[in-house]
């Protein structure tokens, strides 16, 4: 079966190959190709080593204990490294020993996932643990024993469970019971490398089972542990709308979430988890209320963000979305009340709290929006095209102090402040001659 290879591959393969080497395509290359997806990263393999490939190519840098060297080509890095054999994983992560194979079987035995352990030489695909087999029945199977590939590698534990959420794929059972078994020595893992696996599966094609997955198989309890006690928390009670325990509602809040952002969907799936430690049920009535969860879930998800070293950015963004997804909507919000929103909230983030509100509706088995939603959405708009602080106002401090006379005070402020909120109630315009005429009154 010919696969389709981009001229600087092929062009890069046939170097090695004219000096006497052997040269494969490899991995995740190989599999996204015979699933026609993009390749965003091509790999290769040789029999030969790091200082020959060196040789070959004199733009490259090699820097790291596994022998990969990266050839830098017009618009492409390649990364290529000779077979290799590993041993001694006493970390559950990284191999204490490395040594040069000397054939690709070797080399191809010590990968992860079946899927993985494809090559592929420019003519015929190399297939020894039914990769291809395998992607036709849409299943994430390790090569060899799984517990013993779980116990190299801890990481391998969470990339099953990606790889199943971005292919669509079912965990083959004797590698998902291997999963569960292990599961503990995600605790091996850095926060860094598990924070790249989840959010990959948040950002997925099917993020909901690849969370679920998680939970199934232990992993969550080691790398959301406020998520995964939400499962136990009921939310169905007289007076309520919800049809889900906690867990439940927020996993199908993720898969309801029509923004495509990770930090959005992320804020989505984690949104409630101050229910946890806000539940109460009337003993009379038997109502459930969670008073405030919301805070407590901004507080728990500051801890989380910190926990697996987001970015400043992202944990901004996820704490205050999940601190103000309560947002009230009602036909009878002033102008005021909508502005205060939106300074709150942010403007850079009000499609993503909007995109919550959905995921939030249709994640407790509601429409997806309301007339309610509709009509606040169109004010959001309109009341931002009135001034929404005194720097949109047409006239500044230097206007004041000109057509005053006087000098830099508190005054100013204050004057600029009082013209404001006359223009935001209608008394006057946003028209600079109508402000300077105000100015003196």
């Amino acid at each position: 079966m010919g696969l389709h290879l981009t001229k600087p591959v092929i062009s890069f393969m046939d170097i090695i190959r004219k000096n006497g080497f052997e040269v494969y395509v490899v991995g995740g290359a190989v599999r996204n190709l015979l699933l026609k997806k993009p390749v965003l990263n091509w790999d290769f393999t040789t029999n030969a080593t790091p200082e020959k490939i060196q040789k070959l190519f004199p733009d490259n840098f090699y820097h790291n204990v596994y022998g990969t060297v990266t050839v830098k080509t017009e618009n492409d890095l390649f990364e290529i490294t000779p077979y290799r054999k590993e041993s001694g994983y006493e970390d559950n992560r990284h191999p204490e020993k490395i040594v040069w194979a000397k054939t690709l079987a070797e080399d191809l035995g010590r990968r992860d996932f079946t899927i993985n352990a494809l090559a592929y030489d420019g003519k015929k695909i190399i297939d020894l643990f039914d990769g291809q087999k395998h992607l036709s029945e849409k299943k994430i199977m390790t090569v060899g024993d799984p517990n013993k590939r779980f116990q190299e590698d801890g990481l391998r534990l969470m990339r099953a469970v990606r790889f199943a959420s971005q292919l669509g794929f079912l965990i083959e059972e004797s590698t998902r019971q291997a999963i569960q078994d292990n599961a503990e020595l995600i605790k091996n893992i850095s926060w860094e490398r598990i924070r790249d696996e989840l959010l990959k599966i948040i950002a997925s094609d099917y993020p909901s089972e690849g969370i679920l997955f998680l939970h199934s198989t232990r992993l969550l309890k080691y790398v959301l542990p406020e998520l995964d006690i939400s499962f136990a928390v009921p939310q169905k009670s007289p007076r309520r709308h919800h049809i889900f325990d906690v867990g439940t509602h927020m996993v199908m809040s993720l898969k309801a979430c029509p923004s495509k952002d990770p930090i959005t969907r992320f804020a989505a799936l984690l949104h409630d988890i101050g229910k946890v430690k806000t539940f109460n049920k009337d003993a009379k009535t038997q109502i459930i209320t969670f008073h405030n969860h919301e805070v407590v879930g901004m507080h728990q998800a500051e801890e989380i963000a910190k926990r697996l070293r987001l970015s400043n950015e992202q944990k901004t963004k996820l704490v205050k979305l999940i601190q103000y997804h309560q947002f009230t909507v009602s036909e009878l919000q002033t102008d005021k009340a909508v502005r205060r929103f939106i300074r709150e909230v942010g403007k850079e983030y009000l499609p993503d709290i909007l995109d919550l509100r959905t995921a939030d509706r249709v994640g407790s088995g509601s429409t997806p929006t309301s007339w309610r939603l509709d009509l606040f959405k169109k004010r959001i708009i309109e009341v931002q095209k009135e001034p929404f602080t005194v720097k949109d106002l047409k006239i500044n401090g230097l206007d004041v102090m000109k057509t005053l006379d006087i000098k830099p005070s508190k005054q100013v402020g204050d004057i600029l402040d009082d013209l404001f909120e006359k223009v935001i109630s209608g008394e006057i315009k946003n028209d600079r001659e109508e402000l300077l005429k105000n100015i003196k009154k």
